[in-house]
């Protein structure tokens, strides 16, 4: 009965380990962890309307790219929910007039409730 029950004790630092290693192979094949997608979409939420509109749209066309591919390596469902919404919110850019400022006012205020669902899906 000892011997089962090391045995056992045995199974379960094994399957920590081949959890552990199953962890790294998945962040290896390009699995990100969801502080690291949460880190590099909260960086990529800027965007400055004040500049040449076309490079306005290049950049949002650039940060949407970002955003789907950290949504399609992040494990957690409600963390990529956020960040395709947050990629969805940059093809708009791209298809805004962003000379018009209530344009702009109207996106960043959405843009603002996109990080806050964000946040809230990676705490």
């Amino acid at each position: 009965m000892a011997a089962a029950g090391l045995l056992l004790g045995g199974c379960s630092e094994v399957n920590e380990a081949v959890d552990g290693v199953n962890s790294a192979v998945d962040t290896a094949n390009g699995a990100v962890g969801k502080a690291t997608a949460c880190g590099e979409a909260l960086g990529l939420a800027d965007l400055n309307p004040l500049v040449d509109p076309e490079k306005v749209k290049a950049r949002a066309a650039d940060k949407e790219a970002r955003l789907r591919e950290l949504a399609g390596q992040v494990q957690e469902q409600d963390v990529k929910n956020a960040l395709v919404t947050m990629a969805d919110s940059y093809v708009q850019v791209q298809k805004e007039h962003w000379t018009d400022l209530g344009v702009v006012g109207q996106w960043a205020q959405r843009n603002v409730q996109h990080l806050d669902a964000l946040r809230k899906a990676c705490l």
